[in-house]
């Protein structure tokens, strides 16, 4: 499968944690959001450490890779973005965390093209103009 068919299948399983992390943590009875956090994110561990054992990669060779910093710091970021986004689902409603929350899409691809030398198109600025709008539609009431 190439990048576009995996971006699909992210885009599919991802839609689905939203919705199902909010009905948890909240309601009643409801799980707390930070062990919501440790529950899914548990097994996303052990399902991507099945996956590099079957793959047969070596995770030692790399914690001392010279980009290895970055994953440390990638993984702050990410520890810090998901639980602030799973209390944030425990506390508002889905349709109002999910469009800020997925606001990291817009900065993500403005990212990548000021700082990786990712090419700026016309039809990339109107895909972000139409992302950006579409944010604020469905997230101002």
């Amino acid at each position: 499968m190439g990048y576009l068919q995996w971006a699909l299948v992210a885009l599919v399983a991802y839609s689905a944690v939203a919705p199902l992390v909010g009905f948890a943590t909240t309601g009643d009875p409801k799980v707390p959001s930070f062990v919501a956090a440790l529950i899914t994110n548990g097994i996303l561990l052990v399902a991507t450490v099945g996956v590099v054992l079957y793959e047969g990669q070596s995770v030692s060779a790399y914690l001392g890779h010279p980009k290895a910093p970055y994953l440390y710091l990638a993984g702050v970021f990410l520890a810090v973005g998901i639980l602030a986004y799973y209390r944030a689902l425990s506390l508002g409603p889905v349709s109002a965390v999910v469009p800020i929350f997925g606001t990291f899409l817009v900065i993500s691809s403005a990212v990548g093209i000021a700082f990786l030398d990712e090419a700026l198109t016309l039809r990339k600025v109107a895909g972000i103009g139409c992302a950006v709008l579409g944010i604020y539609l469905v997230s101002v009431e």
